[in-house]
């Protein structure tokens, strides 16, 4: 995909953010000192007086979150997710899940590709933990145009939702009129040898994939499934019985996050051979962010090599 226009999915979130608050004065945002990686500078530019820096105190921001989404108004609030969801989860849980409130959450540099910031700030946990709260709506985009029409989905839901967007660039996949509807999944190519589900950044990966396979001989099915919860069962299940082999790919930790979902779902309701290919239960370490996906199997090539040999049996 070297021709491919490449943008962070974080620059989708900001500029939707900022579209949003052309047309919808209940919108504000807060930010934890991270405006210009989160992107939210984009909104604070564009409406100064709506954008509130809560410095480095990710749980107190999550509780003034709380407390605005109780008043009526719609708040984003948005840091790194290692943040977002790990530093702030009792407040996460206890003053946004548990009353319900109407907050979004926009988590940013997730995953291993957050690169040379290392361990501490490449969070492969945070679908499990926002997975674990009731009622919390856990996404996380495949490209700047997707990620621009999850903020705006997330905007019309009435309840509290977590988004994923990355830090490095990905290619844009789909056009710009394109859809989004929170708890669908998309088909991006046909085939009926295996079905590969895939979010974030490995969905381009996935397609990249599909195609190398196609030249051996393999079809694939690739799906995007940006809603990790609620999951999209009712397209896991056809892919299931329509191809009979499935593979997840996920930024992410193989404990708790995409794959564990689509298993919980097939293993109840349609029993179906699953490979999962994530973080495999280890913390990452610095370095540039391709390498590090190559290195951790977050890769087209190691999809191709597990689909080969998945099918082979």
């Amino acid at each position: 995909m070297a021709d491919v226009k490449k943008i962070a999915t974080r620059e989708g979130y900001g500029n939707a953010l900022t579209e949003l608050g052309q047309t919808h004065s209940d919108i504000i945002v807060f930010d934890a000192d991270l405006a210009g990686a989160t992107k939210t500078a984009l909104f604070k530019k564009a409406f100064p007086n709506r954008h509130f820096n809560c410095g480095i105190a990710e749980e107190n921001m999550m509780a003034v979150a709380a407390g605005a989404a109780a008043m009526g108004l719609v708040p984003f609030a948005s840091s790194f997710a290692m943040f977002a969801a790990g530093r702030a989860f009792e407040q996460v849980r206890n003053s946004i899940g548990y009353p319900h409130l109407n907050v979004k959450i926009g988590a940013s540099h997730g995953g291993i590709s957050v690169g040379e910031d290392g361990a501490s700030h490449q969070c492969c946990e945070d679908f499990a933990v926002m997975r674990s709260i009731p009622g919390m709506v856990v996404m996380s985009p495949a490209d700047e145009v997707e990620a621009r029409a999850m903020t705006k989905a997330a905007y019309e839901y009435v309840g509290p939702v977590y988004m994923r967007f990355g830090r490095s660039p990905v290619p844009v996949i789909h056009d710009q009129d394109f859809t989004f509807r929170i708890g669908k999944g998309e088909v991006l190519t046909q085939g009926s040898d295996v079905a590969i589900i895939a979010n974030g950044l490995l969905v381009a990966e996935a397609l990249e994939a599909a195609k190398t396979l196609e030249a051996q001989g393999i079809h694939a099915q690739v799906i995007n499934m940006a809603t990790i919860k609620p999951l999209d069962e009712e397209l896991v299940l056809k892919a299931a019985r329509e191809c009979g082999k499935i593979i997840t790919c996920e930024e992410h930790s193989v404990v708790g996050g995409l794959g564990e979902a689509v298993c919980a779902l097939l293993s109840e309701q349609c029993p179906t051979p699953v490979r999962r290919i994530g973080v495999n239960d280890v913390f990452g370490y610095s370095g540039p962010a391709a390498a590090l996906l190559r290195e951790f199997g977050l890769s087209a090539e190691h999809i191709a090599e597990v689909a080969r040999d998945f099918v082979g049996k």
